[in-house]
């Protein structure tokens, strides 16, 4: 038998060599071809077995493997000529099913696993996780809702909602109705409900209160018509959230007091509310019978006091000072051992929550007996002083008597609001002789009444009498630096205020006293100390504000000033003091637009301030519109008819605007009303020079006549007082500042006259004195106004015609 063996290049073994070395007929190939059993069988098999090459390429076709191509022979290269390859093969050479990779570029087998999982969960573990996921969703809305964040509370709860809904259709469809959580519902309603209240989406949130009320499967859901009623009351709608109480009311069993009781006190205060008094009494009057409480009893006076039962009004005072309050006496918090570790205890207990709350339960009570006691005192006897002696002596039969003394204090304070001040003071001093914080207080109020009268010397013992009586008591320090200050010494002042503080750190009186102290003393930073405190204790009070920004003005500090004055002007928006101020000081920063805004603003809300009027007249002036200026010169004119420089200003101004000859009479009303009025006489002599006019002369004579009485009546002043001093100008008598006189020497005839007026030396003041340093540079934001055509003169020769030069001998006649 004829071995074929395959030696390959690089010497390495044959895989299929020895097939032929086997002497069984079974395994010789060498005459194949010829054997005709081999053939038929070959032939008969060639037709089931598939093609040789697939109509679409495979894998092992694209990588070149011989896995799944085969040929019926196999050409091995042996140098010569390729052989057949032996049919026995049964896999390609070299290679295995075992180690045969999966070609998976989108990993898809690996996530073929996951998929098959999740189609096998349970759908009872999905409800699962959806009640899960609905929980936290609760959770997030009670978090937000509490951080204020209203919107992100209800997104939650309706997300929460719809993932509800899901899981009801989730368990009907895997068929697990009857396994559905109830209380699970009733949380998501609930606060979806809670969070459209919050939102003010008031028809939701009683829509969705109504879907849980109406489901009997939810126990006690109806107590949530509370809720409802509720929301009826933020809605206005009385009736309705009455009906809803009482239906509330009617599912609470009695033995949840509290709760029935707080029901029926919020259907008390509606129809207190209604002004159906008697119905609210019933609901209070159930209260007191069954847990009496100082609000309710309170509630009920003040009913009583509004269908003017006075019988009733006494029985329920008394009712009300038989309340219990159920607080310890204040004296178990006082360490009595000298144990540390028992004192230490004390002093935590002292300042705890529990003693807090008991705090506010006691000043509760104490304002609700006040509050009902300066109520019905007045109106239960026949007048005032017998009532509030009855209210007296029914508090101290009770066990609230220290109280009395406070509505004694009370009782002076009522009759100086009545301005009794002798029975004021006879009360007050009822408690003279006794030792207590409440005559500490009286002996206040008396110093303070004493101060108001006058009399500091008596208001001063009796703030001698407080301190004594109490040494810890802040009015009286207040009252004794009221009276120091008073009296002219600052530093003792001082000293009382600073002791007041000491005493009690928000005395708001001693701080603000301080303050102005100090701005007297001239130390503007402790000023601003003072106020900025007191700001923060009582924000945005009008004085303070004024204070903090007229020492930010003193302070130099003019941008932090303004700004303290436009808080000030959100409060008081018409006080024509701080807007004159604001204008003073926006003009004093060159800004004429915001200072005339600030001023007219001024103007406009009391429009009888002078300063405020010669303001915008000069304003107007500066603009080179004088005739504007003229309504509010003549406005001033009549709060001062006695002032001529008013209607002086008034005739400048129609002289400056080109209407001479209502100038000139306005300058003969002056001289009528005022006949030696020497600055009258001037503006007289030059316009008639000036227009030609034959009074010219008459005018002159007139002049010269009041200047020499002027000259007369000075020497016998300054010989009378012993002076020297002489004044020159006539001016000065008339409340005007003098002319001052021109370096220029005069020079005689008419077109000397005409060459000063062209040449613009020739002006007056046009009432300097009144009016402040105005920029003539500013240029207005509208653009500079036309001069009217009227004007005989440009506008570089606006000057007045005397203001700078005295009379001249030319202008007398010859």
């Amino acid at each position: 038998m004829e071995t074929i063996r395959f030696v390959p290049d690089d010497e390495e073994e044959d895989l299929y060599s020895g097939f032929n070395d086997f002497p069984s007929a079974l395994f010789n190939t060498k005459n194949l071809d010829q054997d005709e059993f081999v053939q038929m069988a070959l032939r008969s098999s060639y037709s089931k077995r598939p093609g040789l090459v697939s109509s679409k390429p495979g894998t092992a076709m694209r990588f070149g493997t011989s896995s799944g191509y085969r040929e019926g022979s196999v050409r091995m290269m042996t140098g010569q000529e390729s052989v057949t390859r032996p049919m026995t093969a049964v896999r390609g050479a070299g290679y295995t099913s075992a180690t045969r990779a999966v070609f998976d570029p989108l990993n898809q087998a690996s996530a073929a696993p996951l998929v098959q999982m999740k189609m096998e969960e349970k759908p009872e573990e999905k409800i699962k996780k959806v009640e899960r996921r609905i929980t936290e969703l609760i959770d997030e809305s009670c978090l937000a809702a509490s951080r204020q964040q209203f919107r992100q509370a209800l997104d939650k709860a309706k997300e929460a909602s719809a993932k509800e809904r899901n899981l009801i259709r989730l368990q009907e469809q895997a068929g697990l109705s009857d396994t559905h959580n109830l209380d699970l519902t009733f949380s998501v309603l609930f606060n979806l409900a809670s969070q459209y209240a919050a939102n003010e989406m008031y028809s939701e949130a009683i829509n969705t209160y109504l879907v849980i009320t109406k489901n009997r499967m939810f126990h006690n859901a109806n107590k949530l018509k509370v809720n409802i009623g509720n929301i009826y009351v933020k809605l206005g709608q009385y009736p309705k959230a009455i009906k809803m109480y009482r239906m509330a009311l009617d599912q609470v069993p009695n033995t949840h007091k509290d709760l029935r009781i707080k029901i029926m006190h919020n259907i008390g205060i509606l129809f207190v509310k209604m002004g159906q008094f008697s119905d609210a009494c019933s609901s209070f009057e159930y209260i007191m019978q069954e847990k009496p409480d100082f609000k309710a009893g309170l509630h009920a006076i003040v009913c009583y006091y509004a269908m003017d039962d006075k019988d009733r009004m006494k029985q329920g005072f008394q009712m009300l000072l038989e309340v219990i309050l159920d607080i310890d006496d204040e004296d178990k918090y006082i360490p009595t051992s000298e144990d540390p570790m028992s004192n230490l205890v004390l002093e935590a207990i002292r300042t705890d929550s529990l003693h807090a709350l008991e705090k506010q339960i006691k000043r509760e009570a104490e304002r609700s007996i006040l509050t009902a006691a300066k109520l019905i005192a007045p109106v239960i006897e026949d007048n005032f002083t017998a009532g509030y002696n009855w209210c007296v002596e029914a508090i101290n039969n009770s066990v609230y008597a220290p109280l009395a003394g406070d509505l004694e204090i009370n009782k002076a304070v009522t009759f100086l609001k009545q301005k009794e001040i002798s029975q004021a003071m006879d009360t007050l001093k009822t408690f003279q002789r006794k030792e207590s914080k409440v005559a500490s207080t009286a002996a206040s109020n008396m110093a303070f009444v004493h101060f108001l009268q006058g009399d500091v010397e008596q208001a001063e013992k009796c703030g001698e009498l407080a301190r004594e009586v109490d040494g810890y008591n802040a009015a009286a320090y207040v009252n004794l630096g009221n009276c120091s200050l008073a009296k002219g010494d600052q530093q003792k002042a001082k000293q009382f205020y600073s002791l007041a503080l000491d005493n009690d750190a928000s005395c708001i009186e001693a701080l603000y006293n301080l303050g102005l102290v100090n701005k007297q003393l001239g130390l503007f930073e402790e000023a601003l100390d003072c106020y900025l405190k007191l700001h923060a204790i009582v924000s945005h009070h009008p004085q303070v504000l004024y204070q903090l920004a007229h020492l930010h003005e003193l302070v130099g500090d003019v941008d932090q000033s303004i700004e303290w004055f436009l808080q000030l002007l959100g409060i008081i928006p018409t006080d024509s003091g701080i807007l004159h101020k604001m204008g003073e000081i926006f003009d004093s920063e060159n800004d004429k637009q915001q200072a005339y805004h600030y001023h007219f603003e001024s103007f406009r809300y009391f429009p009888s301030n002078l300063t405020v009027l010669d303001w915008l007249g000069a304003y107007y002036v500066s603009l080179q519109v004088a005739e504007k200026a003229v309504a509010f010169y003549e406005k001033a004119a009549l709060m001062q008819p006695t002032e001529p420089k008013w209607k002086l200003l008034i005739g400048s101004c129609h002289r400056r605007s080109g209407n001479y000859q209502l100038a000139l009479r306005t300058y003969k009303d002056i001289l009528a009303e005022f006949p030696e009025n020497i600055e009258c006489l001037k503006f007289l002599v030059r316009m008639c020079s000036d227009m030609g006019l034959p009074e010219a002369a008459t005018y002159a004579t007139q002049l010269k006549r009041a200047e020499k009485a002027k000259e007369l009546r000075e020497r016998i002043g300054s010989s009378q007082s012993g002076s020297g001093s002489r004044r020159s100008s006539g001016r000065s008598s008339q409340g005007l500042p003098s002319p001052v006189s021109d370096s220029t020497p005069p020079t005689r005839g008419r077109q000397a006259r005409l060459s000063a007026l062209e040449s613009g030396t020739a002006g007056d003041n046009f009432g300097r004195s009144q009016f402040r340093d105005v920029d003539a540079s500013y240029a207005d934001p509208l653009g500079p106004q036309e001069r009217p055509r009227t004007a005989a003169r440009s506008r570089s020769q606006m000057e007045d015609e005397f203001g700078d030069e005295d009379l001249a001998e030319f202008l007398l006649p010859e």
